[in-house]
């Protein structure tokens, strides 16, 4: 009895006031959130479908440690829920595990009560992220992601294939990164994210991989500049 009678003196009441101020500032800065991954992104996957769940993260944290907050035995047993919560959903590059951090940061400031404080810091980051991004788009060296498709119709690829790949990339860039690839018997796909200094690379750099083989397809993909859908 003793140790029930000082839980519920622990315990808080919820101000309905409070939570629906939070939730309205939380929509608003869901959205500039959103606004800036779609902007300011510069990831291989899909942003606007991406950028879809910041608002339910943001406001669902602010929902989580608002009610938390206002009972200690409501926090308890958030632990032991959390405990068997599995999240299996990849996240494939660390952009987007930065922005859900800066989502979910958002949410536990404004559930907190620390309005003023988040919202400054909110935007702060996000402005310090739209300057960066800016120059970055800025530079003289182009960033594209070339995607490759090398078909063979004899029983398998050559030997050696990926380092061939990889020298030939490597020849005509100023860095490059193999992001993504998929190999099977007579084919394989291969995504970089490629600088390049000039547009006369990329041309010297299709005719070398054409050379490897007649059937290597090339693609490049400049995705800063493609049409929001």
């Amino acid at each position: 009895m003793d140790q029930i009678s000082s839980l519920s003196t622990i315990d808080s009441p919820l101000s309905l006031t409070l939570l629906l101020m939070n939730l309205s500032i939380g929509v608003i800065l869901s959205l500039i959130l959103r606004w800036h991954f779609r902007h300011f992104g510069s990831t291989l996957s899909n942003r606007e479908e991406f950028s879809q769940v910041f608002p339910f993260i943001l406001l669902t944290t602010i929902l989580i440690i608002t009610v938390v907050k206002s009972s200690l035995a409501l926090s308890l047993g958030l632990v032991g829920a959390l405990s068997i919560v599995r999240f299996r959903t990849p996240i494939k590059e660390p952009e987007e595990l930065a922005y859900l951090f800066v989502a979910i940061a958002i949410g536990l400031g404004l559930g907190a009560n620390q309005t003023i404080p988040t919202v400054i810091a909110g935007l702060s980051i996000l402005g310090v992220m739209a300057i960066l991004g800016s120059y970055h788009k800025t530079r003289d060296d182009k960033n594209l992601y070339l995607s490759i498709d090398w078909h063979e119709d004899t029983e398998s690829l050559p030997e050696g294939y990926l380092d061939r790949l990889n020298e030939v990339v490597s020849r005509h860039t100023v860095r490059s990164d193999l992001r993504r690839f998929d190999a099977r018997d007579r084919s394989l796909e291969a995504t970089y994210f490629i600088d390049v200094d000039s547009s006369e690379k990329l041309s010297a750099l299709i005719d070398d991989l054409r050379s490897l083989s007649p059937g290597v397809g090339v693609t490049f993909l400049d995705q800063n500049q493609m049409p929001k859908v």
